[in-house]
């Protein structure tokens, strides 16, 4: 990852979808307020754990030692998992796609166009990235509601 003015800059040589290798860049922005930013939690964390090179996101062993490898790719859900337990919510209904449709659903919410959203979540299909939209657009984004009744 890079850093520049407006955020980090975000380059994925490869992923589920791009098995060619072709590459990807992506743009992760500053957030709005400290605690939820993306880049200052990032840059917290570099800062925090010292490190320089190798991976960003690293295992911690039961010792609180940071480890030189990087995480499992099943890491993420389970990490999700005790988050969601801590915060008090059933740890199973959610999962690592949870956090792609929390996105998807929020960035529509919020007026995001929907190539906008399919260029950072790297969708193909319209079809495919639709179906990630949660059911509780139903009255936020009501065509009803626009009737002015």
């Amino acid at each position: 990852m890079a850093q520049s003015a407006d955020g980090l800059v975000l380059t994925l040589d490869r992923s589920k979808t791009d098995q060619e290798g072709a590459g990807t860049t992506l743009g992760i922005p500053y957030g709005s307020t400290t605690a939820t930013c993306p880049v200052r939690t990032y840059q917290s964390w570099l800062e925090k754990s010292g490190i320089r090179t190798g991976p960003v996101f690293r295992g911690i062993d039961r010792f609180g030692r940071l480890q030189d490898k990087r995480l499992h790719p099943a890491s993420a859900a389970r990490i999700l998992k005790r988050a969601v337990e801590r915060a008090g919510f059933d740890e199973t209904r959610f999962a690592g796609h949870s956090l792609r449709a929390g996105f998807v659903t929020q960035a529509y919410l919020n007026d995001a166009s929907e190539f906008d959203i399919m260029r950072q979540t790297r969708h193909k299909s319209l079809t495919t990235m639709r179906r990630y939209i949660r059911d509780h657009t139903l009255f936020r984004k009501n065509a009803a509601a626009k009737l002015g009744l």
